[in-house]
This record gives structure tokens, sequence and C-alpha cells, in this order.
């Protein structure tokens, strides 16, 4: 079992740097080109530069992905009603696998040149019965950095659950100008306090900034002694991409980041499409094999369907002392303002 899942990190690593080498082909081309609007599905906008990659996705896996272990892609672009197997039309008896796709979370930033995104995916055995298989099923994950135009460096984030529970966390990076590799050691930060650290609320869109923007300053007012409330000592940065949020933490520069957008949206009677689905947070093994605690607003489990529409609530802290001693105040604070 150990090997074969060793042998799924690496294929889905080559999917993963397969989008990365072909986008990064693409990153000359005119931003007004790339920033087409091609398509509108329930889940999102789908932009011309996302097309890019999930074209070559489908070809990838219809060459690459072995025959004997079928499997039925979800992915941003592929409606949830589609279904999309490889091989091709095989029968609901034989699949054996659920692979979820986010081709370019990050496609804002990445479309404009201003910042990478990234290509996440997740592996989980198909269940026994014919419901879906949840985010905490997930066995296998990979998120490869789709770097920016001056960027030659793309860092690749993977894990693997084994069947004792633990994890196997590997990261390197790529230097794609001649091709060398290197291991980086992963630190995500002990801080047990936000203060002179990053911590952030999810508020990229102008819908309900406001009540979100109200949520974050009393957390970060609960949590900062009266004394130095004047001082500015959290940071803030809106990274537009579940990824890049997650490997800032995976990394130790970030130690808090809450997103709870759906929350917020429904309280003040917003539509759902600008928020995070299954496929955005489909890496969060990733983290968690790096020691950083990823859960959702309600619980601790990632009950979530593979799917492309339903939306997520989630919270990721950099360690678990942190957890535990900030997620309390956020349950308060968020039957407060969004119950």
């Amino acid at each position: 079992m150990n090997s074969q899942l060793e042998t799924f990190r690496q294929r889905i690593c080559q999917l993963g740097a397969a989008i990365r080498d072909t986008l990064y082909a693409q990153q000359h081309t005119s931003v007004e080109e790339l920033s087409a609007v091609a398509a509108h599905t329930t889940a999102d906008t789908i932009y011309q530069i996302d097309k890019v990659s999930e074209q070559l996705i489908l070809k990838w896996l219809g060459d690459n992905w072995p025959s004997e272990f079928p499997v039925r892609l979800v992915m941003e672009g592929i409606e949830d009603d589609e279904r999309v197997t490889f091989p091709d039309k095989i029968p609901d008896s034989r699949i054996a696998y659920q692979l979820i796709v986010d081709p370019i979370d990050g496609t804002r930033g990445i479309m404009y040149d201003k910042r990478p995104a990234w290509a996440l995916i997740g592996l989980a055995p198909q269940p026994t019965s014919p419901t879906s298989p949840k985010l905490e099923d997930i066995t296998v994950a990979a998120m490869t950095e789709l770097p920016t135009s001056k960027q030659y460096i793309s860092e690749q984030l993977s894990a693997i659950l084994l069947p004792d529970g633990s994890t196997r966390f590997h990261r390197e990076a790529t230097n794609l100008l001649n091709g060398e590799t290197r291991q980086i050691p992963h630190s995500p930060s002990r801080s047990t306090e936000l203060k002179h650290g990053f911590a952030s609320v999810a508020k990229f869109f102008p819908q309900a900034k406001a009540a979100l923007a109200l949520f974050e300053e009393e957390l970060f007012a609960a949590l900062t002694p009266e004394s130095e409330r004047a001082d500015a000592l959290i940071f803030d940065d809106q990274y537009i991409s579940t990824g890049g949020q997650l490997y800032e933490l995976i990394a130790g520069h970030d130690r808090l980041v809450i997103d709870i957008r759906p929350l917020a949206f429904s309280k003040n009677g917003y539509p759902q499409s600008l928020t995070c689905h299954p496929y955005d947070l489909c890496t969060a093994l990733v983290a968690r094999a790096a020691g950083v605690v990823v859960r959702l607003a309600e619980s601790p489990e990632l009950d979530i369907p593979f799917d492309t529409t339903t939306t997520v609530n989630w919270l990721a802290y950099a360690n678990q002392e942190l957890a535990d001693k900030i997620h309390p105040v956020v349950e308060r604070l968020i039957q407060k303002h969004f119950a």
C-alpha cells in the first residue's frame, strides 16, 4: 500500500509539473487575452487562462493515468453532473479512485502576472457506498507553484496519508531555467501568539467586506492586550488563492488564515459563487502533514464532498497551541456576527 501511495504521489506531482510548465510558457501572452472570460459555471467564472490548463489535464490523464486504477475526475470547469473518467466511460462499479483538481488556484493573480498561483490535486479512494468521498478521505495530495513570468524558482509540496494515520511530507524547489531541484525544509511558525506576525481574514471582494472586516477587528482586539491595541502588531496579507494561503502557513510566513466568506455572504444576502469550494481546499493534507492545523469553522474534520459547488468555511492555524488558544474566540465571534 505504501509503495502504491508513493507511486500516486509521484504521478500527480508529474501532472502538477506539466500544468506549471505549460502555463509558464504562456506567461508572455497578453494580459487581455489571458484575462478574457471564457465561460461561467455554477462554481466560478472561467477565464481563458483556465482553459489552457483544463485541456492539458484531460489530455495528460488520458495519456498517463494507469488504466488498472480507474479514476473519476472532479475539476473546476467540469459541472457536477458531468462524468469524466479515465479510462473513458468506465462503469461506476469499477472506479477505484476520485481525483479532485483545481488547475489554477489564484487565477486572478497569475493572469495579471502579479503573484504565483497554485495547481492543486487530491486523490481519494472510491467509497464502497455510492456516495462521494470527502476531503478528509484524501490520501495523496500535491500543490505546485505556478510562477509569474519573472520568477524562475517553483516549489512543489506533496504528502501521503499512510494506513496507520501518519503522514509523509515532501517539499522541493525546481529551477525552471536549468531543471535542477533541491529539497527545502518545512517550518510552520511555532509562535503561540499573533503579535508581529501575519494573520488574515479573507475579504478579497467588495461583497461583505465591511462585515468581515468588523469580525476581524473584533477578533484581533480580543486577542491583543488593551495596552498594545494602538500599535500595528498584526499584519494582513490578502493572497487570493487558498493554495497560496496554505503555502504561507507551511512556509512559516503566516500564523492564521480564516476564510468564512460563505457565512458572511449568506448573512448579507450575496450569491455564494465567489467563495471557497472543495477543489480549493483539496491539498489540506499537505498543510496538515507539514504541521499546520486545517479545519472547518464548525468541525475539525473536513467533511466536504468531492464536488465543485459546495461552499466551504475553513480556518488554518500555524500550530496546535495557537489553534487551541484562538479557536474558541473565533467560534464565539462567528456566532455573534454570522449566526
